[in-house]
């Protein structure tokens, strides 16, 4: 696959359990949307480890919980909406609690999901499944860092939320040469003036606005967090006493996702201007996902003027 074509990262999810089901004894369940999750890969290939429990997100987790107790390392699957809103006491309760081996996959999420409107429009599931002891966040920004992804909750023992999106995003990384690391940040250009801090569908426009903010003279560090729990905290620190401003940006509340975590690192290691690029504490709509992102400033030239903002109240 080559650097640009693009490819929804909810396709790498459905990819990487077809591929992984030929490694390692995993069991996949879906609540009755296996065409638009893309779990049907697997379960074509692999009918007998599949589960289909219907509309029941919540006993979906349960029955996930129950085969993890038995030693089956199992992925449960569903919208973002629906497997962190509906079934959340199942997730804290039955996986985390326990520290079972359910990883879920939750696809759709954020605007991008468009048309769908705001009811399926998941802005919050980062900021929920952060507050539940114990859970891994990853929110990987292509194809390959998604189907990498996949295959470190395969070894990772406990409870991870996988979260991807609708929308086809472009490759930003090779196959060749990238490595994925739970808990690691990737630097993907250093700069010296602010620094970007991207994760999900926003890394693209995060290089985006590097480029735009090179034509005013401004360099700019640019910077993937896949993992949003544990985070690299290291990391942050340190790129945040080279450049000495921040900004966020994510397809996802500004509140209670990658921007507030950044946020509680500095305000305990580094304190440094901070902006925040993200949806702004509202509910989305209806509509073309390239005009939601527009009206909710989730694009290039929004971070790139976020950047001079933050530059702006350095001492």
């Amino acid at each position: 696959m080559a650097i640009g074509e693009k490819i929804a990262t909810r396709e790498s999810y459905g990819m990487a359990l077809s591929e992984l089901g030929e490694k390692y004894d995993i069991v996949v369940m879906d609540a009755d949307l296996s065409k638009s999750t893309k779990t049907d890969t697997f379960k074509k290939k692999f009918p007998e480890r599949f589960i289909n429990t219907g509309i029941a997100e919540g006993n979906m987790i349960n029955v996930a919980a129950g085969l993890a107790s038995t030693g089956k390392i199992v992925f449960a699957s569903s919208f973002a909406m629906f497997a962190a809103g509906r079934a959340f006491e199942q997730i804290r309760n039955g996986v985390a609690y326990p520290h079972l081996n359910v990883k879920i996959g939750a696809t759709h999420a954020g605007i991008s999901v468009g048309e769908d409107g705001a009811t399926h429009q998941c802005l919050e599931d980062i900021g929920i499944m952060r507050t539940i002891p114990g859970m891994v966040i990853i929110n990987p920004a292509d194809h390959y860092e998604a189907m990498a992804a996949v295959e470190a909750a395969v070894k990772y023992d406990g409870p991870v939320y996988l979260r991807f999106g609708r929308l086809a995003v472009p490759q930003i990384f090779d196959e060749t040469n990238y490595k994925f690391e739970l808990g690691k940040g990737v630097v993907l250009e250093e700069g010296k003036d602010a620094t970007i801090i991207a994760t999900g569908l926003m890394v693209p426009y995060a290089l985006e606005a590097r480029e735009l903010l090179k034509k005013d003279g401004i360099d700019a560090e640019v910077i993937n967090i896949h993992t949003i729990k544990p985070i690299d905290s290291e990391l942050i620190e340190k790129t945040a006493r080279k450049t000495g401003a921040i900004v966020t940006a994510e397809e996802h509340n500004v509140n209670g996702g990658l921007g507030s975590a950044v946020a509680e690192v500095l305000c305990e290691t580094y304190p440094v201007p901070m902006m925040r690029v993200g949806t702004q504490d509202v509910f989305g709509k209806s509509g073309k996902p390239a005009d939601l992102f527009k009206e909710y400033g989730l694009t290039a030239e929004n971070i790139a003027e976020n950047v001079k903002k933050a530059i702006s109240l350095k001492k």
